[in-house]
C-alpha cells in the first residue's frame, strides 16, 4: 500500500508539474512576428478628395478589361483606354514618373529616387478583371460595368480585384506628386494586363527589370487584406502574406479498348480511372505545422482565446490536437498542407460507347516547402499498378519562397497594417496566385497585401456578384498607399 500510494504521489506531482509548465507557457507566450509599431516612422499621408477618388474608380469599371480565357477574346481597346485614362486622370504622377508600355499592354512606371543606393520599392495592381458568368447579370444589384456609387459603395467588376488597388494607389501617388513630395527611394510601379489570366504581363516587366540589373528592396501586391471576423481572433486581424502555394494541373489518362457497352471488358476506362483517382485523393499530404499558415496562428494565438494561446505555446502537447482542429474545415487545412481537387473529367461522348480513354484532372496547390517534382512522385506512387498516364496540363508552378518578417520592408507594412495599433499583424500564406510570383529575380521580399477591412463573406464576392468597393475602404487604401510610399521612399 506504501508503494501505491507513493506512485499515485508521483503521478500528481507528475501533474502537478505539468500544468504548471502548461500555464507558464501559456502566459508567458509571445508572438513570433510581432512587430513594435512605436519602433516604426510613418509619414502621412497628403489630402486626398475622397469623393473624386471614388468617381475615378467608378470610371475605372467602366472601362472593360476584361481577361476571357481565349485572349483572342479580349478587347485589347479598352486597354488602351485605361491606359489614356490613367494618363488623363493623374497627371502629377504621371509628371514625376515616367511610363512605359509593353508590347503585351502592361505596364511600368518609374519614379526616380534622389539616392541611387537606395534599392527600389515595388508596387503592383493589375488592370485586368474576370468575366461575369453568363446568366448572373439579373442578380447584379446595380450592373456589373455601370460603376454606381451607391449605399456607401463603388459597385462593378473590378472594383476590388484588381481596379481598387490600381486606383488607390495612384491617388496616392497623385496626392505626393501633388504635394511636392520628392522620394529618395526608386518607386516602380508594374501594372500586369493579364493577371486574371496567367500574368504574362507581369512576366515580361520582371525580365526587363531584371535584364537593368533592377534587384528591388522589397514587391508589394493585393493577395491577403485585414479580416474582420478572423476564425483565430474572432476580432479583426491583418494578415500579410509572406508566401503563396504553387499550382499545377495534373492530367490522368486511363488507355482502353473502345467499343460497345453491351459488351464490355471485365474493367473498362473508366474503371481504372476511378481507382486512379481514388488513389490520389485517399493519400493526402499531412497536415504540418509550419511554413506560413502556422505562422500566422503562432502570431495570433496571443490575441485568440485562452485555449487557443495554450495550444499555440504548447504545441508539443497540443500539437496532434490542432491539426484536427484545422482538418476540420477545408480552408483550415488548406493552410497546413499541398491540397489535391480533383476538377475534371472526360470519358465517352455518348452513354452506349465505351471509351477509347479516360481523362481526369487533378488540381494541386502546393504549399511552401514542397515542389511539383514531389507532387508528381506522389501520384506515381499512389497509382502504381494501375494503367494510367500522368502528365502536367500546362505549366506547374512550384511555390513562391517565403518572405521575411524581419526586414525593413515587414516593419513598415505591418506597422501600418496594424492601423494605429487596433489590429493585430500575422504572417500568412495566399492559396491564390497572383502577379508578384514572377518578381522572385529581381526581389527577396515578396509581400501580399491589400489594405481593405472586410469579413469573410465580403471576400466571396470578388469574382462574384456584386462585387463592390465601401467607401470607407477606399478611403483606407488611398492613405494607406500614400503613407507607404512616403514611409519606405521619403
Amino acid at each position: 500500500m506504501k508503494l501505491l500510494g507513493k506512485v499515485a504521489l508521483g503521478v500528481v506531482a507528475v501533474l502537478v508539474l505539468l500544468v504548471a509548465v502548461v500555464l507558464v507557457r501559456t502566459w508567458t507566450y509571445k508572438a513570433p512576428a510581432a512587430v513594435d509599431i512605436t519602433t516604426v516612422t510613418l509619414a502621412e499621408a497628403p489630402p486626398i478628395d475622397q469623393a473624386k477618388a471614388a468617381q475615378h474608380l467608378a470610371e475605372a469599371v467602366r472601362i472593360r478589361t476584361v481577361s476571357h480565357q481565349n485572349k483572342a477574346d479580349n478587347d485589347w481597346a479598352e486597354w488602351d483606354k485605361l491606359h489614356a485614362w490613367l494618363a488623363a486622370t493623374y497627371p502629377a504622377a504621371h509628371a514625376a514618373m515616367t511610363r512605359e508600355i509593353l508590347p503585351n499592354k502592361a505596364l511600368i512606371y518609374t519614379w526616380t529616387g534622389s539616392d541611387a543606393s537606395l534599392k527600389p520599392i515595388v508596387l503592383m495592381a493589375h488592370q485586368d478583371v474576370v468575366p461575369i458568368t453568363p446568366g448572373t447579370e439579373k442578380d447584379w444589384k446595380q450592373p456589373p460595368f455601370d460603376g454606381v456609387i451607391a449605399d456607401g459603395s463603388v459597385w462593378g467588376r473590378g472594383s476590388i480585384d484588381d481596379k481598387g488597388s490600381l486606383v488607390a494607389l495612384f491617388e496616392g501617388l497623385e496626392a505626393l506628386a501633388g504635394s511636392g513630395f520628392k522620394p529618395k527611394r526608386t518607386i516602380i510601379v508594374v501594372s500586369g494586363q493579364d493577371e486574371e489570366a496567367g500574368g504574362s504581363g507581369a512576366r515580361a516587366a520582371a525580365a526587363l527589370l531584371k535584364s537593368r540589373g533592377v534587384q528591388a528592396e522589397w514587391v508589394l501586391d493585393e493577395g491577403s487584406a485585414a479580416i474582420t471576423d478572423h476564425p483565430i481572433t474572432g476580432k479583426p486581424a491583418a494578415i500579410i502574406g509572406i508566401a503563396e502555394k504553387g499550382y499545377a494541373t495534373l492530367r490522368v489518362t486511363a488507355p482502353a479498348q473502345g467499343g460497345h457497352a453491351s459488351a464490355p471488358p471485365p474493367e473498362t476506362g473508366v474503371a481504372v480511372l476511378a481507382k486512379a483517382i481514388t488513389a490520389i485523393t485517399d493519400n493526402p499530404f499531412p497536415l504540418k505545422l509550419n511554413g506560413p499558415g502556422a505562422e500566422m496562428v503562432r502570431a495570433l494565438a496571443p490575441h485568440g482565446g485562452f485555449l487557443m494561446r495554450m495550444a499555440v505555446a504548447n504545441e508539443w502537447l497540443f500539437g496532434g490536437m490542432m491539426k484536427k482542429q484545422f482538418a476540420a474545415t477545408p480552408a483550415g487545412a488548406a493552410l497546413l498542407h499541398t491540397t489535391i481537387a480533383p476538377t475534371m473529367l472526360k470519358g465517352s461522348p455518348k452513354e452506349n460507347v465505351l471509351p477509347q480513354d479516360a481523362t481526369a484532372w487533378i488540381n494541386y496547390r502546393i504549399a511552401p516547402g514542397q515542389t511539383k517534382d514531389e507532387v508528381m512522385a506522389r501520384a506515381k506512387r499512389a497509382t502504381a499498378g494501375l494503367k494510367v498516364d500522368l502528365a502536367w496540363e500546362g505549366n506547374a508552378v512550384n511555390p513562391s519562397p517565403v518572405s521575411s518578417t524581419d526586414s525593413a520592408g515587414w516593419r513598415v507594412l505591418a506597422a501600418l497594417a496594424a492601423d494605429g495599433g487596433k489590429l493585430p499583424v500575422a504572417p500568412g500564406l495566399v492559396g491564390a496566385g497572383t502577379d508578384s510570383r514572377y518578381m522572385t529575380p529581381i526581389a527577396s521580399d515578396i509581400y501580399r497585401y491589400q489594405p481593405l477591412l472586410a469579413s469573410l463573406d465580403t471576400f466571396a464576392m470578388i469574382h462574384g456578384t456584386n462585387e463592390r468597393m465601401t467607401l470607407s475602404n477606399l478611403e483606407r487604401m488611398t492613405t494607406f498607399y500614400a503613407r507607404l510610399v512616403a514611409s519606405a521612399a521619403g
